[in-house]
């Protein structure tokens, strides 16, 4: 059985999300749909490339990923389509990939030309390469080769010898509040060194805590989550709304001896 994953910004109050499903449905036998998420902010590829790097290694080889952000680019008429790490990637080129895989080149990307910009268009080309994969027949049968890769551009942490200045990110369920730092990069930057995590200007966080039960209820906490980026949260409370913390707003964190 092949197993599909859909990602978009079409909402859940909507029919396209169903529409999609009955293509990929109508066009396939023994084909499975799990949804990842389809409340990915409209046409915001960073965000989707959040969700999607962070959750495609957990399906089995060979499942086939629809990143269907922003699907009616106008610059592209096209699907771009591709196999990486064992898994299979379907979406419009407009960057969204090479967030996910920065050192993803021309030459592994096959394309999918469509006529127009009506859904169905988009949404036939999606079937149609969902039926291939399931047939195993190879990309370069049913998908021209070479095109011009959409680079996609995100923000990057500004790091200084005793400083690093990042971005949020991405707000989840939750609303623990994930930043652009890395675990590694922290480490890095910090030497082992005492620190201070400013998400406001007056109230400090000086340690990274293991798991949220680590302060008392309705503490605030920083942690590296299981994506290995830092997280702001507070134990049992939504540390987006009552620490006023936006997606694109900046943190600071300082190093001293």
């Amino acid at each position: 059985m092949s197993l599909i994953t859909l990602t978009s910004d079409f909402g859940n109050t909507d029919y396209y999300a169903a529409i999609l499903k009955a293509s990929i449905a109508g066009a396939t036998e023994y084909t499975r749909i799990i949804d990842i998420s389809h409340n990915v902010s409209h046409f915001d590829i960073v965000q989707a490339s959040f969700i999607l790097k962070n959750s495609f290694a957990y399906f089995p080889p060979f499942t086939c990923h629809v990143g269907a952000i922003n699907l009616y680019y106008s610059a592209r008429n096209e699907m771009i389509c591709f196999t990486r790490n064992g898994h299979h990637f379907i979406g419009p080129n407009n960057g969204l990939f090479t967030l996910i895989f920065p050192d993803l080149q021309e030459r592994e990307v096959f394309a999918i030309p469509y006529r127009s910009l009506l859904k169905m268009e988009a949404f036939t080309a999606i079937a149609s390469f969902s039926r291939a994969i399931e047939k195993k027949i190879p990309m370069d049968e049913f998908a021209q080769h070479g095109t011009t890769l959409a680079k996609g551009f995100t923000v990057q942490p500004v790091v200084s010898e005793n400083s690093i200045r990042a971005t949020i990110i991405h707000i989840d369920h939750y609303e623990n509040v994930i930043v652009n730092i890395t675990k590694e990069l922290f480490n890095k930057t910090g030497r082992g060194r005492e620190f201070s995590i400013y998400y406001n200007p007056g109230s400090p966080v000086n340690r990274i805590s293991h798991s949220y039960s680590d302060v008392p209820v309705g503490e605030v906490l920083c942690m590296f989550n299981t994506s290995g980026f830092l997280e702001i949260a507070i134990n049992l409370g939504k540390a987006s709304s009552l620490l006023a913390l936006k997606k694109d707003e900046t943190i600071h964190i300082d190093f001293y001896n």
